[in-house]
């Protein structure tokens, strides 16, 4: 844990929010949140210089971001790490503030993915599916509703590949059916139900139950696991290519997965995948993995939480929710990542579990933990490059292959993402809105008004 994690140096939120017990209640004023080193009210809400202290730092870091992308891969137009990254970023910006110039910024990098496509990949981190799914929403907002379709048809033309029985594509997140999935689920929430037909989302679910259902049989675990994926012949647990991510992709209301589907097929599986995690609560890579050592969103128990939380909501059993806190705990402690700032495999995609988790129990502790992840980046001893300043996508430790300062939407910095998305609804001393990881959990109902009215 040493090697991989920073020691956690904060006090938990109980221990925090404690008042000193030296003078009597009625000796001295009660303390203020700042003076007891809370960053929210008693009823939640966020305090007015925390949120300023973000709002500028996020001012700060798009400086450094449009001074990384002088010398960014033109070609490279991924989600994951080039230009739609950054195209997410203006429009999140467009969503929160309402200030038309960001939604036109989002237009220019949108152009410039579209003239870019390689055919090579169809998910929206990894391939041709984000940046059309991107561009359909962009000219969606803007009225150009011919260019907006004309991107859509071009992502539903990727479902041939997806759908076909002889094609060897996996069914995970960041290549396979569960990140094109996604990127048909996350047009129609931001431009309402039927922007892609009820059909081609059902033949897309049905291709990754049908393939759950095969590798099950193969390898003899139909009774105690129905759905069984694997990506390069491993049998991956995490949310990037394993079984959590695909699970929770067909629990999205969205999806329209059936409740028999649910109930006889998802539920067991994730029950088998539960009965896999360590004694410590965290999970394993893959099946076959008993090395208790990852505290990532794409492998361990911050990508597993998801799972587990959107099984609570839809299967209503504590056993799920439990199995969340522990999986929170876990990452209290060992997920102040040396690895990077990232939400793949960075502090910031940790920070998501616990706001995901707050606003699941309405638990401050959990708030109050999400909040310690700024600090506790801000303090890392290398500042992020300039070009990890990009979406509010996240990344990881400095890669051999990219420039001090290419841009790598899912290397931003990791204390804007968590807390900037935690504080985006309402006034910024708002309690959190409904926080959902980009490019995952992004498929709520779209922001309505300004969030931050007063940038």
């Amino acid at each position: 844990m040493e090697e991989r994690a920073f020691p956690n140096p904060f006090p938990d939120y109980e221990a925090a929010a404690a008042v000193p017990a030296e003078e009597p209640p009625c000796a001295r004023p009660a303390l203020t949140p700042e003076e007891l080193g809370l960053p929210f009210h008693s009823d939640g809400k966020i305090i007015h210089n925390f949120a300023r202290r973000i709002q500028s730092k996020i001012k700060d870091l798009l400086q450094q971001m449009e001074e990384g992308l002088k010398t960014a891969d033109p070609h490279d137009c991924s989600a994951y790490t080039g230009w739609t990254g950054i195209a997410l970023l203006y429009l999140q910006l467009y969503r929160v503030t309402c200030d038309q110039n960001y939604l036109l910024r989002s237009l220019d990098y949108v152009k410039r993915t579209l003239r870019n496509l390689n055919g090579r990949r169809v998910t929206f981190l990894c391939g041709d599916a984000g940046p059309l799914a991107v561009g359909a929403v962009v000219y969606h907002k803007l009225k150009s509703d011919g260019e907006s379709q004309e991107c859509i048809t071009k992502l539903l033309q990727l479902q041939r590949t997806i759908v076909c029985r002889d094609s060897d594509l996996p069914d995970e997140l960041l290549f396979g059916r569960a990140g094109y999935l996604y990127a048909l689920l996350y047009v129609n929430t931001e431009m309402g139900p039927g922007a892609v037909c009820e059909s081609a989302i059902k033949e897309v679910v049905d291709a990754i139950i049908e393939s759950g259902k095969t590798l099950s049989k193969e390898e003899r675990k139909a009774e105690r696991c129905p759905l069984l994926y694997q990506w390069h012949r491993k049998q991956y647990v995490g949310a990037a290519h394993g079984m959590a991510g695909i699970y929770y992709m067909l629990m999205q209301p969205a999806a329209k997965v059936d409740q028999e589907t649910l109930t006889e097929m998802v539920k067991p599986s994730i029950d088998y995948m539960r009965h896999k995690r360590f004694r410590s609560g965290n999970y394993p890579s893959s099946l076959s993995n008993e090395t208790d050592r990852l505290v990532h969103w794409c492998h361990g128990a911050p990508g597993v939480i998801h799972t587990l939380m959107q099984a609570y909501k839809v299967f209503k059993e504590e056993k799920y929710l439990r199995d969340a806190v522990e999986c929170s705990d876990v990452i209290w402690q060992r997920g102040l990542l040396r690895k990077g700032y990232g939400i793949c495999h960075g502090t910031a995609g940790n920070g998501y579990s616990f706001l995901s988790l707050y606003r699941l129990t309405q638990d401050k502790k959990y708030l109050y933990r999400a909040c310690k992840v700024g600090p506790s980046v801000q303090a890392a001893p290398e500042p992020p490059r300039a070009g990890t300043v990009l979406s509010f996508l996240a990344g990881d430790s400095p890669d051999p292959t990219v420039s001090p300062v290419q841009p790598c939407p899912w290397r931003p910095v990791p204390w804007r993402s968590p807390l900037y998305q935690g504080l985006r609804d309402g006034h910024p001393s708002e309690v959190p809105g409904p926080v959902r990881m980009p490019a995952f959990m992004a498929l709520g109902r779209p922001l309505l008004k300004p969030q931050f009215p007063h940038w």
